[in-house]
């Protein structure tokens, strides 16, 4: 081999070696990562076992209050709705579940890449609220969850009386209109995904995790400790962003085949959404949901943006008290 062949391979490596040097730190500092969230954000509540694992719930409330559900958006855990407005539902007499998602804070992503879907955690969750003995339940989605708590309304509609969807992503839509950080849009084939999940991902979304925090509040500000708050820095860990990103992706396909169930439904609904959204838009989502839903009701907040569930928290809970208010006197909302 000549020394200019020589020279050219040895440049060639360079970048290979590099690279591997790079993940290899990224694993470590994943690591860190993981295992600093851990014990600084254990388990806030009961866990309740299903097939194939288990999932975390946070709960508050009298035990034999009107059980309302909560379900909560991509990137979050079961805090984010309970710290939000789940414990002033709690303080009028509710029970109030909230429930992580399957991968998402202290619950198994039971059945892997499969649990993206929303019919596939919908069933989850119908499984853990028939462990719990609880429902027909009042099932409270925001965001994402949108998505979930129709699914679980749709295919097991014995859990639910009655759905609150907030700023709820559920009507189809282009997958270009997905929200992924730049460093998971430069590849998102399942091995990559997994390979950045445990490398460079955690150190990436731990330094935008406060920019990401200030977004998705937009046009409000964020709320002074929030993500103390909602325990934030449990999507920082390996399994979790690579469940977030996995839903994500999956669901422009998951809607199209939904949706054109959502006529089908004779379940109470509630749809409630921010005119000021900037991440899911009501005129694309909540308006043209509402219609499909047959006697749905819809609120638009004039102002608000996507946590509405933090910075309306008080009009949130007075429209889900008068909402259930409303069809326990139509017919028995709750049963016992």
């Amino acid at each position: 081999m000549s020394r200019v062949a020589g020279l050219l391979l040895t440049l060639l490596a360079l970048p290979v070696a590099i690279l591997g040097l790079v993940l290899a730190l990224g694993a470590v500092a994943s690591l860190i990562i993981t295992l600093r969230v851990g014990a600084e954000n254990p388990p806030a509540g009961p866990f309740v076992d299903v097939a194939g694992g288990h999932l975390a719930t946070i709960q508050a409330g009298p035990a034999d209050g009107p059980p309302v559900i909560l379900l909560h958006g991509a990137s979050a855990n079961a805090s984010d709705p309970m710290e939000g407005f789940g414990r002033r539902l709690a303080e009028k007499g509710f029970r109030v579940i909230a429930f992580d998602r399957p991968g998402f804070g202290w619950s198994d992503r039971i059945d892997g890449r499969s649990a993206a879907a929303p019919a596939a955690q919908a069933q989850i969750v119908a499984e853990a609220l028939e462990t719990l003995g609880v429902g027909p339940a009042l099932v409270f989605g925001h965001s994402w969850a949108g998505a979930l708590a129709l699914a679980l309304a749709l295919d097991h509609p014995e859990r639910v009386s009655g759905l609150v969807l907030a700023a709820p992503v559920a009507m189809p839509m282009p997958a270009r209109m997905l929200v992924l950080p730049w460093y998971w849009r430069l590849a998102l084939k399942p091995p990559v995904a997994w390979l950045l999940s445990r490398t460079i991902g955690p150190p990436l979304a731990q330094y935008y995790l406060p920019e990401t925090a200030k977004r998705v509040f937009l046009p409000q500000q964020e709320t002074p400790g929030y993500a103390e708050a909602v325990r934030a820095a449990l999507v920082l860990r390996p399994g979790t962003l690579l469940a977030n990103v996995q839903d994500l992706v999956g669901l422009p396909a998951a809607l199209a085949a939904q949706s054109p169930r959502y006529g089908d439904l004779r379940v109470p609904t509630l749809v409630i959404s921010g005119e000021a959204d900037p991440i899911v838009r009501s005129e694309t989502q909540a308006i043209p949901l509402a219609k499909a839903i047959p006697g749905a009701r819809l609120v638009l907040l004039p102002g608000i943006g996507h946590m509405l569930h933090f910075v309306a928290a008080e009009r949130l809970t007075e429209e889900i008290a008068r909402f259930a208010g409303e069809r326990r006197e139509a017919a028995p909302l709750f049963k016992d």
